[in-house]
C-alpha cells in the first residue's frame, strides 16, 4: 500500500495506472482515464462533532508506517520506519538508538520494507515480538521473531525466522501482523502484485498470497497450526482468502472482531469483517462489484465487504484503522476509524457508510492504539498525530 503505484495525475486529469512489474522492478504503466460522471462524494460529519489532530512527533522519523504499544504498561509507543528501524517514543521524546535496526536485511523501496510489528501477549514476561519485512535481496516476505535484550529499550539482533513467502512482484506485500484475542498471530499477505492478480493467487488455497494467515507461535517448530484453522487440507496457515492487499487490519479490543481494509484495484476500496474460512472475493470482485469477469460474476460463496468507497481523486488507497474504544472522543466510541493514503481523509464507519471526520492533508500510512485505546495517525511523510476532540486539540 505504501507509495501507491496505481494513481497518477496526467495533464491535470485524474488517471489510474496499473503497474505491470517485472520480477525485480521493471515497470510498464497502462493509463486509464476515470470517466467524468464517476464522481462519488463521501459524506461529512456535522461540525459539532469535529475531531482534531494533536501533533505528537513531527520530526526525526523516516517514512513511518506503524505505531503501537507493547501491552507492558511502560507508557512507550513503538514506531516502525519502513527502511528497517523500530523507534521508541516515551515521555515526549524519541529515544536513541533505535529499539531495533535491521535495515541491512530489508529490501526497501516503493511498497517494500519493514512493514509490521506485533508484541507477544505476554511480552512483559517473555520479551518476544514479531516483525514482517521484505527481504534483501530477493524481496520475499519474512515473518520473524526477535527478543529484547537486558536493556528493555534495546532488542537483540538475533532473528528466528518463522516464515518466508516468495513475492513474484515488488508490490502488494500486505505487511500487518497482530495477535488476536485467541493468542494466535495473524498475518496479512497481498496477492503478490502486478495488476489484476495475474496468477489468481487471492482465490487459490494453494498459496499463502492474498490471504489472512493464523499461526501459533507458542507451539511447533518454527510454529504450530491452530486446530480449528479452516484450510487444513491445503495451506493450513490460511484463515481467510480473497484479498488484494489488506495493508492494515485490527482487532476490536472489546468484541474481538477482526476488521481489515483491502486496497482496491481501479475503483473501489473496501472494509471487511474477517471470519474463519470466508472468501472475500478478490479477483472476482472489487468491493461489491464484478472485476473479473467485469459483468455477471458468480458471487456464490463470497463474503462481500461491510462498506466501500470509490477511490477517485484525491482518494487512492484505503488505510485500515481501529474501532475506537478510548474515552477522549465520546461520539467516536464504538466507531471503526480508518483513512485514505492519498486524500488524507480520516473516516468513520457510521451505519455502514464511510463518513469523513477530518481532511487531514496527511499521507496516512497507518493508525495505531495506545494502551488506553486512544488513536494515533501515522503520516508517511514523518509525523505522528493523536486524534482528539476539536475543542481539546492542544
Amino acid at each position: 500500500m505504501v507509495c501507491p503505484t496505481n494513481v497518477a495525475i496526467l495533464y491535470n486529469k485524474v488517471v489510474k495506472r496499473c503497474a505491470i512489474l517485472g520480477t525485480r522492478g521493471v515497470c510498464l504503466t497502462l493509463l486509464f482515464l476515470l470517466p467524468a460522471h464517476a464522481a462519488w462524494a463521501l459524506a461529512e460529519r456535522p461540525p459539532s462533532q469535529d475531531i482534531a489532530l494533536a501533533p505528537v512527533l513531527t520530526q526525526g522519523l523516516i517514512q513511518p508506517v506503524f505505531i503501537g504499544h507493547a501491552g507492558d504498561h511502560s507508557d512507550r509507543l513503538f514506531i516502525v520506519e519502513q527502511p528497517g528501524r523500530i523507534r521508541i517514543f516515551r515521555n515526549g521524546a524519541l529515544r536513541a538508538p533505535a529499539f531495533l535496526d535491521i535495515s541491512d536485511r530489508v529490501d526497501f523501496g516503493g511498497e517494500m520494507g519493514l512493514l509490521g510489528l506485533a508484541f507477544h501477549p505476554r511480552f512483559a514476561e517473555n520479551g518476544r515480538f514479531f516483525v514482517n519485512y521484505t527481504r534483501n535481496p530477493d524481496g520475499a516476505t519474512v515473518v520473524a521473531e526477535f527478543q529484547v535484550s537486558r536493556n528493555s529499550d534495546q532488542a537483540s539482533h538475533d532473528e528466528r525466522t518463522l516464515m518466508v513467502i516468495p513475492q513474484p512482484y515488488s508490490n502488494h506485500n500486505g505487511g500487518m501482523v497482530a495477535f488476536g484475542p485467541d493468542g494466535y498471530l495473524y498475518i496479512a499477505t497481498g496477492d503478490g502484485g502486478a495488476g489484476g492478480d495475474p496468477g489468481n493467487r487471492g482465490q487459490s488455497p494453494d498459496t499463502l498470497l492474498g490471504k489472512m494467515l493464523r499461526i501459533d507461535v507458542d507451539q511447533g517448530d518454527p510454529y504450530g497450526i491452530p486446530s480449528d484453522n479452516p484450510f487444513a487440507k491445503q495451506q493450513s496457515e490460511i484463515f481467510a482468502l480473497g484479498f488484494r492487499n489488506p495493508w492494515r487490519f485490527s482487532f476490536d479490543r472489546q468484541t474481538g472482531r477482526l476488521w481489515a481494509a483491502d486496497v482496491g484495484q481501479n475503483q473501489w476500496e473496501e472494509i471487511d469483517v474477517v471470519e474463519a474460512g470466508n472468501n472475500y472475493g478478490w479477483r472476482i470482485m472489487e468491493g461489491n462489484h464484478c472485476f473479473l469477469p467485469p459483468r455477471g460474476c458468480n458471487t456464490t460463496g463470497l463474503t462481500l465487504p461491510v462498506s466501500e468507497y470509490r477511490n477517485q481523486s484525491p482518494s487512492c488507497a484505503v488505510t485500515g484503522g481501529y474501532v475506537y474504544r478510548g474515552t477522549r472522543v465520546d461520539f467516536l466510541r464504538g466507531t471503526y476509524v480508518f483513512g485514505d493514503y492519498c486524500s488524507g481523509r480520516i473516516m468513520g464507519l457510521i451505519d455502514g457508510q464511510p463518513l469523513v471526520l477530518l481532511a487531514s492533508g496527511l499521507r496516512i500510512s497507518s493508525f495505531g492504539e495506545d494502551e488506553a485505546g486512544e488513536l494515533y495517525v501515522v503520516d508517511h511523510g514523518g509525523g505522528i498525530y493523536k486524534i482528539t476532540p476539536a475543542s481539546t486539540k492542544q
